[in-house]
C-alpha cells in the first residue's frame, strides 16, 4: 500500500516537474527567438473591449508584451496615458495590439449636430415652440437655463420658476425655414436669422431627480429655455401673479 502511495505522490512531483521543464524551455525559445532582434513593447488586448470604453478602463484588459519590430504596427500604443481623454472607436478582441487610431475622441462617434451625453446622466427630449427656445437659436452644446410655468402653484396661484441652471443640450431637432420673403429682385441678407417653423425637440442632459421634474413640467405645466453662459446671472426664486404686480 506504501508502495502505491509513493508511487503516485513520485507521478504527480515528476510531472510538475516536466511542465516547469517545457514552460522553461518554452520561455527559453521565447528568448533566443528575439535574440539579434530589435523589440518594442506594446499593449497587447487580454480580454475583450467593448466600443466607446473609457481609456481610463483599459488597463485591466490589456497586458504589455515584447514584440520584434517587424511585428509591431506602426501606431501600437505602449503609453496610454496619451489617450487618457479618449475612447475606443471599436470593440477590441483578445490578442490584437492596442492601436493609436482606435483611440478616439468621443465626440467623433456621434451623430452631426450631437454632443455626448455625460456618464450617469439621462436624456429627456422635449417638445416646445421656437419661442420658447430662444427663438430656435438653442444648439447641442449649449447649456440653457429650465424654466417651469403652472396654472396652478403649491399656494394655488399660477407661478414659474427658474428650475435649472446650465443643463446641457445634447441635440435640437426641428425644420428651419427661410426668414420672410425678401421684394423681388432683392436678395435676402447674408446675415438674416433662420426661423424654425412649428415645434422644435430639444434634448437635455439631467440627473434622475432633474428628469422627472422635467417630465412632471412637460405633462403638466409648460416650459421654457434659456440661452445660459456659465457667468449669466442665476435667480430661483420664483414668481407668482401676485409677485408681478408688486
Amino acid at each position: 500500500m506504501k508502495v502505491r502511495v509513493l508511487a503516485a505522490v513520485m507521478a504527480v512531483v515528476l510531472a510538475v516537474v516536466g511542465a516547469l521543464l517545457v514552460a522553461g524551455y518554452v520561455s527559453a525559445a521565447d528568448e533566443r527567438a528575439l535574440q539579434g532582434l530589435e523589440t518594442k513593447e506594446v499593449y497587447v488586448v487580454a480580454t475583450e473591449v467593448p466600443a466607446e470604453t473609457p481609456v481610463s478602463d483599459l488597463e485591466e484588459h490589456l497586458t504589455k508584451e515584447q514584440l520584434p519590430m517587424k511585428a509591431v504596427s506602426g501606431d501600437a500604443v505602449n503609453d496610454l496615458s496619451e489617450f487618457k481623454d479618449r475612447v475606443t472607436a471599436v470593440t477590441l478582441k483578445p490578442g490584437e495590439q492596442v492601436l493609436a487610431s482606435r483611440l478616439v475622441d468621443l465626440q467623433s462617434l456621434q451623430e452631426p449636430g450631437t454632443v455626448a451625453l455625460p456618464k450617469g446622466f439621462h436624456e429627456v427630449t422635449v417638445q416646445l415652440s421656437a419661442d420658447r427656445v430662444v427663438g430656435g437659436q438653442v444648439k447641442a452644446g449649449d447649456t440653457v437655463g429650465v424654466f417651469a410655468s403652472f396654472d396652478e402653484g403649491p399656494d394655488g396661484k399660477k407661478a414659474t420658476e427658474l428650475v435649472y441652471h446650465e443643463v446641457l443640450v445634447t441635440s435640437v431637432q426641428g425644420a428651419p425655414t427661410a426668414t420672410a420673403e425678401e421684394p423681388e429682385g432683392k436678395a435676402p441678407a447674408a446675415d438674416a436669422p433662420v426661423v424654425p417653423e412649428g415645434a422644435l425637440l430639444a434634448t437635455l442632459a439631467l440627473n434622475a431627480a432633474e428628469a422627472e421634474k422635467v417630465v412632471f413640467a412637460a405633462e403638466f405645466g409648460t416650459i421654457w429655455l434659456s440661452n445660459e453662459p456659465e457667468d449669466v446671472e442665476k435667480n430661483d426664486s420664483g414668481v407668482t401673479m401676485e409677485d408681478f404686480f408688486k
